[in-house]
């Protein structure tokens, strides 16, 4: 008899390649390389631009961020919630804010570019290409999030021709380390 309530489910051969396989990674590669050229390029010329890390740091978000309440007041594209957290966290603290996006799009560029933890680097990048979506900004960002989340998905192999191929098997997966018990044990026989 079945148990019913734990059943494995098998992967359909096209996730199975498009999540699990190296050979995949040519892919990733092409898109891990677009969306890490778009953050990077957009980053440096924040990181660089004293209106978010220079002299005058923070207008450049304070200017962003007005103009998202502008719309919200007029009915437009910006959520009341979203408004609010804009208005109440994000415009007192625009400076920190300004320094969290500029350094925040280079170092998620960077990381997809190298392919160094691409799935947590992908994650970062849809986080805050959703971010500006709620803030009523299309541009590239949705084409953008969709990508991150394709990345996130294939963090297993999306880094497999960059530094992940070595970085990942030396920092393990949780559920592919040893415990230090099961060591000892190892050690014991």
């Amino acid at each position: 008899m079945e148990n019913s309530t734990h059943q494995i489910i098998p992967e359909n051969p096209l996730s199975r390649f498009l999540f699990n396989s190296s050979q995949a990674g040519w892919i990733w590669l092409i898109i891990r390389l677009y969306v890490g050229y778009a953050w990077v390029t957009s980053g440096w010329k924040k990181v660089t631009s004293d209106a978010w890390t220079g002299d005058k740091a923070g207008t450049a978000l304070q200017g962003f961020v007005k103009g998202a309440l502008a719309k919200a007041e007029s009915g437009k594209d910006v959520t009341d919630w979203y408004a609010g957290f804009l208005e109440s966290v994000v415009l007192p603290n625009a400076k920190v804010f300004g320094f969290m996006v500029a350094f925040g799009e280079l170092l998620v560029g960077l990381g997809l570019i190298l392919g160094l933890l691409t799935g947590i680097a992908a994650f970062f990048g849809g986080f805050m290409n959703a971010s500006f979506l709620f803030a009523g900004t299309l541009s590239t960002n949705p084409i953008l999030f969709i990508l991150a989340t394709w990345l996130v998905l294939a963090w297993k192999n999306a880094g497999w021709y960059g530094l992940d191929r070595w970085a990942l098997p030396l920092l393990g997966t949780p559920w592919g380390r040893k415990s230090s018990t099961d060591t000892i044990k190892t050690k014991q026989l």
